[in-house]
């Protein structure tokens, strides 16, 4: 099985929806805590529902049981510790125990993590993904587009 995460900051609406629709996926999964921004483009919420609809064919879901919290993204924008954000996140996944958030057969079907960062070294897209990988589907690929 395969796990993709993928990010659309730095991403042209082209670029964005032509790796979902290259990777063959079946659902996204919007790991964002907030999915409304203006600075959002064409990943707002509203607007991603319908392109991934109608350009795709691909279900739309906002889980935000994989989403940082409020606090733990302010303490990382002010101090840049990417080993204690890493730490604190997985620390939060531990005790929401998200995967009871979603149903298996939508990651079976092909499903890829959606956040805002450009690449997946320091986000918490990856993480959520090797969370996945090792509480709900051991032995996936995770491929970062």
């Amino acid at each position: 099985m395969k796990l993709y995460t993928i990010g659309f900051t730095k991403k042209s609406a082209e670029e964005f929806f032509e790796a979902i629709r290259t990777s063959g996926v079946r659902h996204v999964i919007d790991v964002r805590l907030k999915n409304t921004s203006h600075l959002a483009g064409f990943a707002k919420r509203n607007d991603l529902v319908y392109f991934l609809d109608h350009l795709l064919g691909v279900q739309y879901h906002h889980l935000t049981a994989f989403a940082p919290s409020d606090d733990l993204l302010a303490r990382y924008r002010e101090d840049g510790d990417w080993q204690c954000y890493e730490d604190e996140y997985k620390k939060l996944l531990h005790a929401r125990n998200p995967e009871r958030s979603i149903d298996r057969s939508i990651l079976e079907e092909g499903a890829i993590l959606l956040c805002s960062e450009p690449t997946a070294e320091h986000c918490h897209r990856r993480l959520a993904g090797d969370y996945l990988r090792s509480e709900l589907v051991p032995g996936a690929d995770i491929i970062h587009l």
